[in-house]
């Protein structure tokens, strides 16, 4: 059964078919082409020490999305410019001992506003991480922290969230609130009205022996409470019933969220990041990511992504960012 928020009022089936073509449905880059109006977002780019890096950066700033400031060990950045005929003479470059020494200073630049957002580089996330989650000198709000992936299912023209694939290793239920909440938000700002939110496990019954269907009936409870507004909530949802009508109707699950889902909730980050990775890799997906909950965005791509998920990335920021201000 759907759980709906507080202060949602009924729709009738005319009305929810009358939203689903109304909402955004059309693939990553028209969706995102929203975020090049406007100034470009200032945005860290830490540790920028592989080409690839480099280069998504100006990608990214031809595009008109971001102004970069590159920050790390300027000689190891000037040599990755060097030996790709690239000029970044224009580019602000603050230099930083370390990978480290670099995220720090990232860090510092955004409490001061000197930058409006952090693109992570050639560095581990936890290395970029630990001075954005410091308590007195980070870039926490009264939000928790969560990581977003948006991605355009292939031979499906729509869009779906995908949280928490990057941050939250094993999150309890109040942190699982707090991710619903940031996914909201995010849909919000990319234009669903009213996302639909499945929380995902192997079942779609509730069974005290598998704690992820405990605390997605808990979070439905919630938002019955009005303790989670501003969408549609379902759960538990295996991914088949979150994604394919047809499976939902097979296993007779009547609800509005099930079978079209705009925000997928995974149980922990293993099955959210392995989710992730299984429909960029071997189904195609497009894909774009953005930590939610900081009082700036921040692109925390793989370093293994490509030019163009970091280019998507930052535009997804920039249309967050935009929400933030």
């Amino acid at each position: 059964m759907v759980r709906r928020p507080r202060n949602t009022s009924v729709t009738s089936s005319q009305t929810v078919l009358a939203e689903m073509r109304t909402e955004p449905r059309a693939d990553l880059a028209t969706l995102l082409a929203r975020a090049t109006t406007g100034p470009a977002l200032v945005t860290a780019l830490v540790c920028p020490t592989s080409a690839l890096s480099l280069g998504a950066a100006l990608a990214t700033a031809q595009a008109g999305l971001i102004v970069p400031v590159l920050v790390g060990p300027s000689t190891a950045i000037r040599r990755i410019a060097e030996a790709g005929a690239t000029d970044i003479t224009r580019l602000r470059l603050v230099d930083a001992p370390d990978a480290s020494a670099a995220a720090i200073e990232a860090v510092r630049m955004a409490r001061t506003g000197e930058v409006a957002a952090l693109m992570k580089g050639d560095l581990h996330t936890d290395q970029l991480m630990r001075p954005i989650v410091a308590t007195q000198t980070g870039l926490r709000t009264t939000r928790h922290m969560s990581h977003v992936y948006v991605l355009r299912l292939r031979d499906q023209a729509r869009l779906v969230l995908l949280t928490d694939v990057a941050i939250n290793v094993a999150p309890r239920l109040a942190d699982k609130a707090e991710i619903v909440r940031n996914a909201i938000d995010l849909a919000h700002a990319l234009g669903f009205a009213e996302p639909r939110v499945a929380i995902l496990s192997a079942v779609e019954t509730v069974n005290a022996d598998m704690p992820s269907t405990v605390d997605a009936a808990s979070l439905c409870k919630m938002a019955d409470r009005g303790q989670i507004t501003g969408g549609l909530i379902d759960g538990p949802l295996a991914f088949d019933d979150a994604i394919d009508a047809g499976a939902a109707a097979a296993k007779g699950i009547v609800s509005e969220v099930a079978g079209r889902a705009d925000i997928l909730v995974a149980p922990d980050l293993e099955a959210g990041n392995i989710l992730a990775k299984a429909l960029t890799v071997l189904a195609g997906a497009e894909a774009a990511g953005v930590v939610v909950g900081a009082s700036v965005p921040i692109v925390l791509t793989s370093r293994a992504d490509s030019t163009a998920t970091r280019v998507a990335s930052c535009a997804l920021a920039r249309l967050m960012g935009r929400s933030m201000s």
